[in-house]
Formats: C-alpha cells, structure tokens, sequence
C-alpha cells in the first residue's frame, strides 16, 4: 500500500510590520491592537524592543497572537536601529512601519496593498493622516500632503510622507538602497541611517528618490491616526532642526544638484514646520523665533504657500500676545473651521465616508 502525500504550498507572506518600541506603555497597546484589527490579516508584526526601561515590553508580552514577534535589542540605540532590525527580520514583500505612539484604520494595509500591487513603479505607499490628541481622541484635522508627481525637490522641502506611520515600502526598494555599516561593533545591513537620531525618515525618502528609479506617491484615505505626542522626539525643537541639518549636510554627498538649486527654500520650509511644532507645544516665543528665521531664510514661501504661512504668522503671534485661555479658543474654532475645508476634500477625492472616522 502506498500512501499518497500531497505537497501543500505555503503562501509567501504579504506584508511585515515594523513596530520600534521604547518609553511607550501609555500608547502601545492601542498601537498593537489597531495592527491586529487589520482587514488584511496575512502579516506578520514585528516587535523592536530598543531597551525600553518602562513597562512596554511588559504590555507586548500580553499578546497571544501568532502573528507576533517580540525582537530585543542589547542597548538602546534609536529608532533608526530599531526600524533596520525590523527589515532584517521581515520576511514579507512589503515592509510597513508604525511609531508605537501611534495608530491605523483598519483598512490602512489593505489600502496599500492594492496601491502597491497595481503600480509597480512605485516604491514608497504613504497615505494621508488624521491627527489625533494626546489622548488618542481625534481631532479632525489632517495632515493633506501632495500625493502624485512627487520629486526629489518636493521630498526636501516638504516631505509628503508626513511620518514614520504612513508609509508602506517594497522589499526591493530598501534592497536598492542597502548599505553596510561597518562603524558598528558588529557591521550589519542597514536602510535607514543609524547614525541619525532625528531626521531618519525623510533622510532615507530623499536617497530612495534621489538614488534608485522608485517613485513615491500617496492615497487620498487618511489611514494613519497621528499621535501630536508633546513628549517625543519631536518636542525638542533645536535638536530636530540640528538633525535637519545634518541630513542636508549629508544629501550633499548623493544629491548636489538638488540641494545647490532647493535648499535655502527648503531649509525656509523646515523652519516653518518647527515653528508650527512650536504652536503645538504651546511656546508662542519659539514659534515667532522660527518663523521669522523662515521668512528670512526664504520671503518666496509667502507666495509659493501664502494660506499656510498665513495661517502659521497668525498662530505664532496669537499665541505669544494672547492669554492662553483665548488662545485655545481662537486655535479650536480654527481647527474645526480647517477640519470641514479638509473632509470636503477628501470626500471630493473619492474617498469614503466611513475611512473619515
């Protein structure tokens, strides 16, 4: 008697999502578990822990799901690191990343996912983002960046990616721009720039379109839920521009044409944002600081974007003359007011209702 075998086919895994972890128990838990309510189910979710010395790595360990792998570094080395581990250890065609601090919809992979399996030519899927509190109460207003026809000269000066929770990437696109880094105590395939404790993101977007033939382009969905975190990295403003900095002073070296031609205007582009980071964080001061450094910098952005700079000198100001109690009064009305402008666009971009709650 012979026995008949059949030789069952295992799927290759779709997608693997990159979680760094570290100083995160408040949030993680709602960032694990908006993972695991994907309608695509086939990922696997990878776990950095970068030594956290809070309870997180506690919390991720109360997760029974399979589809689950808890990696943990030896020292804590940034989220660079944290994110290059990830890729070493994903498996899947498609490499997603999310910041613990913050949230998906549901749909965000599935949403991608499509994007990506009908257009090859693109290497980095992002997706709009919807704001949320510290919270994690949405507050309706979204970040709306450029989604097509994006170059190397709208990446520097605005980055339309918008953060680390937006994107979603092909494996041979981080293959294409690999490198070893041998300044390590064990050299190891890197992806994003370890020596970067800020920056890290756009710096890798700016030598994945300034460097390979991927093209990067958005979908209208805001899939992302932000998390205006005040406690982050991106709370210390001086630093976050230093790193700017040091990412421009690097692009040099792979981009010389794109930088001679765009980087005053963008260097007046990320003053801008710092000085709205600085509203965010509620220091009118700074705010006015690096708006002023902005339009110094660069007068044309006033023109080039004159509704957001606008918008930027009226909260700078009104933050710094104004009692903060009137202040928050005047900042609530607004964003309600940007809020509707911004879902009526989404809406007339073809997206859903449902993917606006």
């Amino acid at each position: 008697m012979t026995a008949n075998f059949t030789k069952q086919k295992t799927t290759p895994l779709k997608v693997s999502v990159v979680m760094p972890i570290y100083n995160v128990e408040a949030f993680v838990e709602d960032a694990i578990n908006s993972v695991l309510a994907q309608s695509f189910s086939h990922f696997e979710l990878l776990l950095i822990n970068d030594c956290s010395p809070d309870n997180s790595l506690a919390i991720c360990k109360r997760f029974n799901d399979p589809r689950i792998k808890i990696i943990e570094h030896e020292y804590n080395q940034g989220l660079a690191a944290a994110r290059n581990t990830g890729i070493r250890h994903a498996t899947g065609q498609y490499v997603a990343f999310i910041d613990s601090d913050d949230m998906w919809h549901s749909e965000k992979l599935e949403q991608h996912i499509t994007h990506l399996d009908n257009a090859p030519e693109v290497g980095i899927s992002f997706s709009r983002s919807l704001f949320m509190d510290y919270q994690g109460q949405k507050i309706n207003v979204y970040q709306m960046p450029q989604l097509s026809n994006i170059q190397a000269k709208d990446l520097l000066c605005r980055n339309p990616v918008g953060n680390g929770s937006a994107p979603v990437i092909r494996r041979e696109t981080l293959t294409d721009i690999r490198y070893q880094a041998f300044n390590k105590s064990q050299p190891h395939s890197c992806y994003f720039d370890e020596n970067f404790r800020q920056s890290e993101d756009i710096e890798c977007w700016l030598r994945i379109v300034t460097t390979t033939h991927w093209k990067i382009e958005g979908i209208p969905a805001p899939l992302t839920f932000y998390r205006l975190n005040d406690l982050g990295l991106s709370a210390d403003l001086n630093k976050q521009y230093a790193s700017w900095e040091n990412m421009i002073n690097k692009a040099k070296g792979y981009a010389p044409e794109l930088l001679a031609q765009h980087e005053e205007k963008a260097r007046a582009y990320q003053l801008r944002y710092i000085a709205r980071q600085a509203i965010r964080n509620k220091d009118g001061k700074e705010a006015v600081k690096y708006l002023h450094l902005a339009l110094k910098t660069a007068p044309e952005i006033i023109q080039a974007e004159t509704g957001r700079t606008l918008a930027t000198m009226a909260a700078a100001y009104l933050l710094k003359l104004l009692p903060l109690r009137f202040y928050k009064l005047c900042e609530n009305l607004a964003q309600r007011l940007l809020g509707r402008i911004q879902a009526a666009k989404i809406n007339r971009d073809g997206v859903s209702p449902a993917l606006l709650k």
